[in-house]
């Protein structure tokens, strides 16, 4: 059984890979910021002590959330991306391209040691486009079960 990609999944791809120098460059800033802080491993995250004796901390435990939810969305991402890019490749890669860059501004905001400046418009940019690619996704995936079932 021969399979073929649709012409510009290869930006599905690239989009894929940005998502990994995305995870890649949070985990620096939360290695400097783990540093700034004087955050020991295994340590996950500073003490509420140690946020109150030290705005590094407080900053070290925005960067460590800013990753770890990034993480958590990444699933959703890739699946979404996939799953739509084989039948509409360029809105898939353009759709994770957005939450990639959306990801960038939420993780620069929340390191500001204020985690109310994570959202903002760039950030609600790439929810909406999360949610463009899911519903893509849903609706691919289930055209290909309603072919199979009526076929």
């Amino acid at each position: 059984m021969a399979s073929t990609f649709p012409q510009g999944f290869g930006y599905v791809g690239a989009a894929l890979v940005s998502t990994a120098w995305l995870i890649i460059g949070q985990s620096f800033t939360v290695s400097a910021a783990r540093k700034n802080a004087k955050i020991d491993y295994p340590q996950m995250y500073a003490s509420t002590a140690q946020q109150k004796e030290s705005k590094e901390a407080l900053i070290f435990n925005c960067a460590q959330r800013a990753h770890q939810n990034t993480l958590e969305n990444l699933p959703i991402v890739w699946i979404s991306t996939i799953v739509s890019g084989l039948q509409y490749p360029v809105l898939s890669a353009s759709a994770c391209a957005l939450w990639v860059v959306s990801r960038i501004f939420y993780t620069r905001g929340y390191i500001t040691g204020d985690p109310k400046k994570r959202v903002g418009p760039v950030y609600m940019v790439g929810t909406f486009s999360l949610l463009g690619s899911f519903l893509a996704a849903s609706y691919v995936s289930g055209t290909w079960v309603y072919q199979n079932i009526t076929a």
